[in-house]
């Protein structure tokens, strides 16, 4: 019967110092995704200030720099999974919406835990990267995805790119937003109306060609932001129900103890009562 108290008093101890870890990990998840969220308005701006440069700009460029023809045949995918573990479905989900999709020639998986699950389903990446650990280093990504890409366009006669990144909701969980991403679409710009052109130092088209390359690496680092954010408010999500379980095993054990208590206790009683009854029949003899 102690040892019976004594193990269930081990496990307890031993559930309540994985309680502090979980709690630990929810709270550096919420940190990491609320620094993130905060970072998305500013590279948002970014990106409007380069929107409005480019529209200046095609009121200076020719129609043919405007609209570089229609992409040949060829596809890729830039896709986000999850980089550490306890991020529940992130990685399935973001998998199957490249499924999903017309099957890419290229694949260029962000995320190191999700490049198994990737194998496991027969995708052999392009190209791969680990997320950053801090939201503040998501440019140096974004520019290391981009540097990639051109690469790789550089030999494949710019075809299709797509990236696909996620959004977190509390109803619906992990959400992948799939966004063209080239050829680049002069069109979405408006030319605003001004009496006089801008002044510049470059050709149009170089002008119009560099700050697409900069509009693009700004929309690489907004998706790059919300995947990193998506996957630790997945993980938040995981440890709560990690807690919820967590909270419903100790109040079993802590029940288990009280019960294994009380029949010690009564053990014990009905020890010394039997004592008692045995001790005056034995003087009696």
């Amino acid at each position: 019967m102690t040892e019976r108290l004594a193990e269930t008093m081990r496990r307890l101890d031993s559930l309540r110092q994985l309680d502090v870890v979980v709690k630990a990990m929810r709270g550096i998840a919420a940190s990491r995704a609320q620094q993130a969220h905060a970072l998305v308005p500013g590279v948002r701006a970014y990106a409007a200030v380069i929107g409005e440069a480019i529209g200046e700009a095609l009121a200076l460029a020719a129609p043919d720099d405007q609209h570089p023809g229609r992409a040949p045949p060829g596809r890729a995918v830039v896709l986000f999974v999850a980089e550490q573990g306890f991020a529940g479905a992130f990685s399935d989900r973001m998998l199957a919406a490249l499924e999903a999709v017309t099957r890419p020639h290229e694949v260029f998986l962000i995320g190191t835990r999700g490049v198994a699950l990737a194998a496991e389903r027969h995708i052999k990446p392009q190209w791969q990267a680990a997320m950053v650990p801090h939201a503040s280093l998501v440019p140096a990504l974004a520019g290391r995805i981009a540097e990639a890409l051109y690469a790789w366009l550089g030999a494949h006669r710019v075809p299709h790119v797509d990236v696909i990144a996620p959004t977190w909701s509390a109803s619906g969980g992990i959400v992948p937003m799939p966004r063209a991403l080239l050829p680049f679409d002069f069109s979405r710009f408006a030319v605003p109306a001004r009496a006089q052109p801008p002044l510049v130092t470059l050709p149009p088209a170089q002008l119009l060609a560099q700050l697409a390359q900069e509009y693009v690496f700004a929309e690489l680092c907004e998706a790059a932001l919300m995947a990193f954010a998506a996957e630790n408010e997945a993980r938040m999500a995981t440890m709560l129900a990690a807690k919820s379980n967590l909270d419903t095993m100790e109040a079993e054990l802590v029940s288990l103890g009280k019960q294994i208590r009380q029949e010690e206790i009564t053990a014990e009683v009905v020890e010394l009562a039997s004592g008692a009854i045995a001790a005056p029949i034995r003087n009696a003899r």
